[in-house]
């Protein structure tokens, strides 16, 4: 059984994109137009009410420490996942990359030791929860980027509905050769900026060689900074300034049209130190 889309019960000027770059170019990496970037400000989304968090139960049989091994005991994990809201791609007892990921999402949540292996620590608080975690945002339909969390949120009229692991930029100043003009330099701080944005260009089809390295399947939301697919999110801000989750995610965000245009993207909160 696959867990579905949002909203669905679970069944089984203008600036260059420069591939996470936050600073102004003259190319961009991909041959198409380039849009005009929404201007951002740094105002949280307002809120009228106080949604408060749904109740699940008590985890009866309770969440086995499994490690990274595969079988039953998996299987109930991810179920349990599921049922918090931490998305996996499959319920299927392997405890494979997103499952890795929502144990490593989760245990950011709560302040546990993200190190994506389920041991008796996180089994504990993952069984004994009687509440859904959510976003902080908590009223309107938007994407909910937390830099302290370092979690991405899909929040549904002021409901969270699902949670993702992220990295985003560890905002480290970068000095490095342009992946797409030989002998030409990029430059810029690895920001990941604050504000209100919205996804203003999107990038459906596979892989995209960006003047920074390569991105999967990117949603822009500022400037160059985009939500996209890679084979590398730590646990830790580690990205030029883009929002990475994993490329099965963003396969899922596609196919539910998670992410369309012009959807509001949160992003606030300041990367752990």
């Amino acid at each position: 059984m696959q867990a579905k889309g949002a909203g669905l019960l679970i069944t089984a000027g203008v600036m260059a994109l420069t591939g996470c770059a936050t600073t102004s170019v003259a190319s961009t990496p991909v041959p198409v137009t380039v849009e005009q970037a929404t201007t951002t400000t740094t105002v949280a989304p307002t809120t009228t009410t106080t949604t408060l968090p749904p109740t699940v139960p008590v985890a009866d049989p309770p969440v086995e420490a499994v490690g990274r091994s595969d079988g039953s005991a998996t299987e109930r994990a991810q179920w349990r996942l599921l049922e918090l809201g931490f998305w996996v791609q499959e319920a299927n007892g392997n405890y494979d990359l997103t499952t890795q990921q929502a144990v490593m999402a989760f245990q950011k949540y709560y302040g546990l030791a993200a190190d994506g292996t389920l041991g008796s620590d996180t089994a504990a608080v993952m069984s004994s929860l009687t509440e859904r975690p959510r976003a902080s945002a908590d009223a309107g339909t938007l994407v909910e980027i937390d830099k302290s969390k370092q979690l991405l949120f899909f929040v549904t009229d002021g409901y969270t509905e699902w949670i993702l692991n992220t990295s985003t930029g560890s905002e480290v100043a970068y000095d490095e050769e342009d992946k797409n003009s030989p002998g030409e330099r990029q430059v810029g701080d690895s920001v990941t900026r604050v504000g209100l944005h919205d996804v203003y260009r999107e990038l459906e089809q596979g892989w995209w060689e960006g003047d920074l390295g390569k991105i999967y399947r990117p949603k822009y939301f500022s400037g160059g900074e985009a939500v996209h697919g890679s084979n590398s999110i730590p646990n830790y801000p580690a990205s030029h300034g883009c929002v990475r989750v994993s490329v099965p995610a963003m396969d899922w965000i596609w196919a539910w049209n998670l992410m369309p245009m012009h959807i509001p993207v949160w992003v606030h909160g300041q990367i752990p130190t």
